[in-house]
């Protein structure tokens, strides 16, 4: 069992920057690939970004350019940059393994975007 807890989320204008962490309760980094998630309200969740225990990374077209993931292996933590944000980008932002683990999801954290 993992559990992931989100963080770094918050209320900010378009344009703006925020930077997301999820801390695992335990080190699977070095077998995972690592991902974070979004559900906008009234909407699925989405994939946005991944990183590969090898370090590659992949982005879903409407953030690529914008948003940075990365990760530390020794903390057990994977980060989310997030630059030039847009209000499309409010959502509840959430990390889990790739594929995903229905009994990975956290609590997510809530990014506002908005003036």
């Amino acid at each position: 069992q993992v559990q992931f807890v989100e963080s770094g989320g918050g209320l900010v204008q378009p344009g703006g920057s925020l930077r997301l962490s999820c801390a695992a309760s335990r080190n699977i980094f070095s077998i995972y690939t690592m991902a974070w998630y979004r559900q906008a309200p009234g909407k699925q969740r989405e994939l946005v970004a991944t990183i590969a225990s090898g370090g590659s990374t992949h982005y879903v077209d409407s953030v690529k350019g914008r948003f940075t993931i990365s990760r530390d292996n020794f903390k057990n933590t994977v980060f989310l940059q997030m630059n030039s944000l847009i209000p499309e980008d409010t959502a509840v932002y959430y990390c889990n393994v790739l594929p995903t683990r229905e009994d990975y999801w956290g609590k997510g954290i809530l990014v506002t975007v908005s003036s």
